[in-house]
């Protein structure tokens, strides 16, 4: 990873948030994703990610109702949250053309751009791919 201005807002795709936040995966990976999670102040993500977090602790991990709503008040209170909005589901179907992206990674992508986020952490995108001009997709991993 490189080093980024701390005023630089990060968005970070589910995949990443899911090796910071579950045992047992991959530690080098996990080490990585819990030292960009640590940059809290910089962080934001969707209600899209919110969700797909959350399906993957309920499945993998047990979570029950209770850890469940503990997750999602945590998000919004840790970080920023971008809702999702007609004007970005339409993006991401532009961006999905664009750039050959599934429709969830389009949305993402889109999610981070109305975020103002200049960096999106992703383990499944395309490393160093710059979007318009003012989002860099970054595999953290590598």
């Amino acid at each position: 990873m490189t080093a980024l201005a701390s005023t630089q807002l990060l968005f970070i795709d589910t995949n990443v948030w899911l090796y910071a936040l579950i045992t047992g995966q991959d530690p080098t990976k996990a080490q990585k994703a819990r030292a960009l999670v640590a940059r809290n102040n910089t962080i934001i993500v969707s209600t899209q990610v919110i969700n797909e977090v959350c399906v993957n602790l309920i499945k993998r991990e047990h979570f029950t109702a209770a850890q469940t709503r503990d997750v999602i008040n945590d998000f919004y209170a840790v970080y920023s949250v971008v809702e999702l909005r007609q004007s970005m589901f339409v993006a991401a179907t532009t961006l999905r053309e664009q750039f050959t992206l599934s429709y969830w990674d389009s949305l993402i992508v889109a999610s981070a751009l109305a975020g103002g986020a200049s960096v999106l952490y992703s383990e499944d995108m395309h490393n160093g791919l710059l979007v318009d001009q003012r989002l860099t997709i970054m595999n953290p991993f590598t």
